[in-house]
């Protein structure tokens, strides 16, 4: 019988990046690990990569990186997309699933810097493995889980990964956050949580959500295979791209509404925006 897939080997993955918006960043720093599945870690040492772009002052506050310091430690951008892809294919191409905390903007970015650079694409390197690229999405599963759940604070949001870690008792550390292999790790250890929790019986969950009524047997729905879960993530995140598109259309959206606003539901990677 196969383990179920929180006992089974995981790739963490996380990219810092120049920008939040993935049609336009640029990787700064990127962490591929190997996890689990009674095995011993692949610990792989951080990638910075000199963008070949100014990093805004925004993204510098966020991940510490600055312009200067990519170019004097970094690695040229070409050859740092490279490697990057080649580990993320690597686990794909093994049938390990990639972890991430909204590893649609990560895989997306990467997708996107390939292009760039005129390097194969993901599909392309992991084309004869025979294995799908198969996520698990921390975000997406945790929305789903608790849909209604409240903002800590103006500054820290209801599903990022600081407050998805507290929800489901993972330790956090300020001064370590935001690099990438603190938030790939992080990740691996709250979707291996939310693994274990899937897999109790139902009377024994702890009740995560935040709404009065007992939903725990939403976690059904992560006690299945790989395959199933990716599925099940794109469904979700389809799902919740559409919410979130009819709110910025109404006028419950006040300052932020947007009549015409448009949320894309592709997952794990976003098509490119129609012109």
């Amino acid at each position: 019988m196969t383990a179920p897939w929180h006992l089974a080997r995981l790739a963490a993955f996380d990219l810092e990046t120049s920008s939040p918006n993935p049609e336009d960043a640029r990787i700064v720093e990127a962490y591929v690990g190997h996890v689990g599945g009674g095995l011993e870690p692949i610990d792989r040492n951080p990638l910075l990569i000199d963008p070949g772009v100014e990093v805004p002052a925004e993204a510098t506050k966020i991940h510490g990186y600055t312009t200067e310091y990519l170019r004097e430690h970094g690695t040229p951008a070409d050859a740092g997309v490279w490697t990057v892809a080649t580990a993320v294919a690597e686990a794909v191409n093994a049938g390990i699933p990639l972890v991430g905390q909204n590893i649609r903007f990560d895989l997306t970015v990467l997708s996107r810097e390939l292009a760039r650079h005129e390097l194969p694409s993901l599909a392309e390197m992991t084309a004869r493995s025979g294995h799908g690229l198969l996520a698990i999405d921390t975000y997406v599963i945790s929305k789903y889980l608790d849909r209604w759940r409240k903002r800590v604070s103006p500054e820290q949001g209801a599903h990022v990964l600081k407050t998805t870690a507290a929800v489901f008792g993972v330790a956090w550390v300020d001064d370590e956050a935001h690099g990438a292999r603190y938030d790939a790790l992080i990740a691996a250890r709250v979707a291996w949580r939310m693994g274990v929790i899937a897999h109790m019986p139902r009377e024994s969950r702890p009740r995560i959500q935040s709404g009065r009524q007992d939903e725990r047997h939403l976690f059904d729905a992560l006690a299945v295979d790989l395959p199933t879960l990716h599925a099940n993530q794109q469904r979700w995140a389809a799902e919740q791209a559409a919410s979130y598109q009819e709110y910025l259309r109404s006028p419950k959206a006040g300052e932020k509404q947007d009549v015409t606003a448009v949320i894309s539901g592709d997952w794990p990677i976003q098509a490119r925006p129609t012109p």
